[in-house]
């Protein structure tokens, strides 16, 4: 028996991992299937929290800002990042209101022991006016994708139907640029990420701010790319129902386009690996390594390169920003 009763009738795959994800943030602790950056290193929270303040200084230094956390975790990175905002930006730490999107009662008393101050939001539409820096870290490839074959000129969508996949005859999917709706083979979409992202391009170009989205993806459609991860080990997709965690890559590139449909402009993606080694990941790293004994600084410098390699970390993941057209290019996204 799993936690998500499998539908009798096809259900498209989206709504069925869009129930499957609810249920497993819901009665299941994450964090013993995976680990994300921020519980890799402090020092991931550190950069960030540096980045939001050189970022708050390139958009006018608005006072309050709205600081923006979409799938916050256990709250480690935001903690991580205030720590460091307190002491080396203390004009923007007064000025920023922390808000987290999140919808697991149980991630929320987490994330209160860590952050008490911060506010609560199932959605992005309900975070307060104004400008804001908003980060995504690991939010988008939780969010339920839909996957369609495209051969011989027919389209076919997958559902889910007895804890098996089947295949429907359906029309051609929208805003998929021509070249990869012409090819053969599975193609991914992500309704709900690229929904999220235009609102909020639309929100930024309205009330100002930048947002920075990290996550692991391809620059384009990766096709098949669903899996699951339960007790820290691959698992069949549709094996375990509400009990393991759901994730796809995040085509980068289809995001891009939703933040551009609201006029707003995009920076990167980057390698993640590139884009914290600019921001002084390693220069942290040895900083922090002093006066500490070999295996505390031996356990600093892995992570730091478990974030960072291409073949770890700092190639699979990527860093983008959104923001309005008019921004100059941000810390971290210059060659």
């Amino acid at each position: 028996m799993t936690a998500v009763a499998y539908p009798g009738t096809p259900e498209r795959l989206d709504h069925f991992m869009a129930r499957a994800n609810a249920a497993y943030y819901s009665r299941q602790d994450p964090f013993a299937d995976f680990t994300t950056a921020p519980e890799i290193s402090q020092i991931f929270g550190e950069i960030i929290g540096a980045w939001v303040a050189v970022t708050w200084e390139i958009i006018g230094r608005p006072d309050p800002v709205i600081l923006a956390e979409a799938g916050p975790g256990r709250g480690t990175l935001m903690a991580d990042a205030r720590r460091l905002t307190a002491r080396v930006a203390p004009a923007f730490h007064a000025a920023a209101k922390v808000h987290f999107i999140e919808t697991s009662p149980r991630l929320r008393a987490e994330q209160a022991l860590r952050v008490p101050d911060a506010a609560w939001h199932d959605g992005l539409e309900t975070v307060a006016d104004g400008p804001m820096i908003l980060v995504a870290n690991e939010f988008l490839d939780a969010l339920p994708i839909r996957q369609f074959r495209h051969e011989g000129g027919h389209w076919h969508e997958r559902h889910v139907q007895d804890g098996a996949f089947v295949e429907l005859p359906c029309a051609a999917p929208a805003n998929v640029p021509e070249t990869e709706a012409a090819l053969d083979g599975i193609l991914e979409v992500n309704e709900a990420a690229e929904g999220f992202t235009e609102a909020l391009g639309r929100r930024l170009m309205t009330q100002g701010g930048v947002a920075l989205i990290l996550d692991y993806g391809t620059p384009e459609n990766p096709g098949d790319s669903l899996q699951a991860i339960r007790a820290r080990k691959p698992a069949e997709p549709l094996a375990h129902a509400g009990e393991a965690d759901l994730t796809a890559l995040v085509d980068f590139g289809a995001i891009a386009r939703a933040a551009q449909r609201a006029g707003a402009a995009t920076q990167g993606p980057v390698p993640q690996g590139a884009f914290l080694s600019r921001l002084g990941l390693f220069q942290r790293a040895e900083r922090l390594a002093r006066g500490r004994t070999a295996e505390e600084a031996g356990a600093l410098m892995a992570g730091a390169r478990r974030l960072a390699e291409p073949l770890q970390m700092g190639g699979l993941f990527k860093a983008m920003a959104v923001a309005a057209s008019s921004r100059p290019e941000l810390p971290g996204f210059a060659a």
